[in-house]
């Protein structure tokens, strides 16, 4: 801005000069027409004025002009009177370059060339006008600056604010909150997003811890009774039936492993879900895992033929396998496994017991890990306790769904119905 400003001022002091100066040549020309001119011309004595003939000799000059070399100036291009430039190789007081109008005056033999000079205005033509623009400029930049410095300040006070309160939130100490400023600009939504974030860190290390005591409680019941079965045959060998020991000690062993293999397949699927997907028909899926081994009560799978997802293969056999055997401990005498489409988007696995089934209130509580209902506690002494989560999870992998409902013929019972989208 100043730039523009010195910019505009320089221009105006140059035009101002070269009219000047012009006026000073018209007014010796006039003279050389009406036979007038004297040997020295000039009104106020200041002027630098120059008289030359055709020959480039002096004939006139203005008192500061008069006894120096004649101007060397290009005459003015044929059909114009007037030129005007800049020279600075010239014999003249004021300067080392000038502003320079030549006008010719008469034709022939008797031309003569008015030349009429001022020194060039320097960078600042008007210090006063350049002082004053300078002290502006500072007034206005320390003006501009403060403002900021106390905008910028009260902006960023509450962000410090804010980071000495994060500093000092500790894994054992989450419940504490950054402060929100009053003002709902976007430092203030900063801080509720920062507030909203620690809110969902804090449940989900709430859900860890509880989760980390619910697999100590699960694992310390078989290792119970491992330890119990060791040290009542350590305690009277000769009185220990070795067979009845050894396979107590194998089936609480095999309940711990299928806690562990449930707890890293749980670790696996919380890490990464983008596992390996291929199609996958699910009757032939669960036909393998009901010849696979025996089972408590009678399984039976209908299908209307094969029915294809794009899946996992080893997930879906985990859901099929966490189904069927939650069945199988809470039915009375049969399982049925339906495989059906639904849409021909959709497809959709039911597995059926005839059991004594779930209270409608209680059928979410059954997804949540290492939940037992108290009624089906004793029936269900062989699941992990998260194999129906490790299931919706997977369900929902898939961007399917898992829900238990009621049996559709009215019978006692529970019914879950896997959707997947094919």
């Amino acid at each position: 801005m100043a730039g523009l400003v010195l910019s505009g001022s320089r221009k105006q002091t140059l035009d101002d000069s070269v009219q000047e100066i012009s006026q000073d040549g018209r007014r010796v020309a006039v003279a050389i027409n009406a036979g007038i001119l004297a040997r020295e011309i000039g009104a106020t004595g200041r002027e630098l004025l120059v008289v030359v003939d055709a020959q480039g000799r002096v004939i006139a000059a203005s008192p500061r002009m008069r006894g120096r070399a004649p101007v060397r100036f290009p005459p003015p291009p044929p059909g114009d009177s007037r030129r005007e430039g800049r020279i600075c190789k010239v014999d003249a007081p004021g300067g080392p370059c000038f502003l320079i109008v030549g006008i010719r005056v008469g034709t022939g033999a008797d031309t003569k060339y008015v030349y009429s000079l001022t020194p060039e205005p320097g960078l600042l033509p008007q210090p006063k006008l350049a002082l004053l623009l300078l002290i502006g400029i500072l007034a206005g930049t320390s003006i501009v600056a403060y403002g900021t410095w106390r905008s910028v300040g009260g902006t960023l006070r509450p962000v410090t604010d804010i980071r000495r309160e994060l500093d000092e939130i500790t894994a054992t100490d989450l419940e504490r909150r950054v402060p929100v400023p009053a003002r709902r600009d976007e430092v203030g939504l900063l801080a509720a997003s920062i507030n909203a974030t620690l809110d969902r860190l804090e449940r989900a290390v709430a859900r860890q811890r509880a989760f980390v005591i619910d697999v100590s409680h699960e694992l310390r019941s078989p290792l119970a009774a491992l330890r119990m079965e060791l040290e009542l045959a350590l305690s009277a060998p000769d009185e220990t039936d070795v067979r009845e020991t050894l396979q107590a000690i194998l089936i609480n062993t095999d309940r711990v492993s299928a806690v562990v293999d449930d707890l890293l397949a749980l670790s696996r699927l919380e890490a990464d879900r983008n596992f390996p997907r291929e199609p996958v028909d699910l009757t032939e899926l669960a036909d393998q895992e009901v010849l696979r081994r025996p089972f408590r009560t009678q399984v039976t799978v209908l299908a209307e033929g094969a029915v294809t997802v794009n899946g996992g293969r080893s997930e879906l056999s985990r859901v099929l396998t966490n189904l069927i055997d939650n069945a199988d401990r809470h039915a009375a005498s049969e399982v049925t496994v339906i495989i059906r489409m639904e849409q021909p988007s959709t497809a959709v696995v039911e597995v059926i017991d005839d059991g004594t089934g779930v209270a409608p209130t209680d059928r979410e509580r059954v997804f949540e890990r290492f939940a037992r209902l108290a009624e089906g506690r004793h029936r269900d002494a062989g699941g992990t306790g998260i194999g129906l989560a490790i299931s919706r999870d997977i369900a929902e992998a898939h961007s399917g769904s898992l829900v238990l409902t009621d049996r559709l013929d009215g019978v006692p019972g529970a019914r879950f119905v896997l959707r997947l989208p094919r």
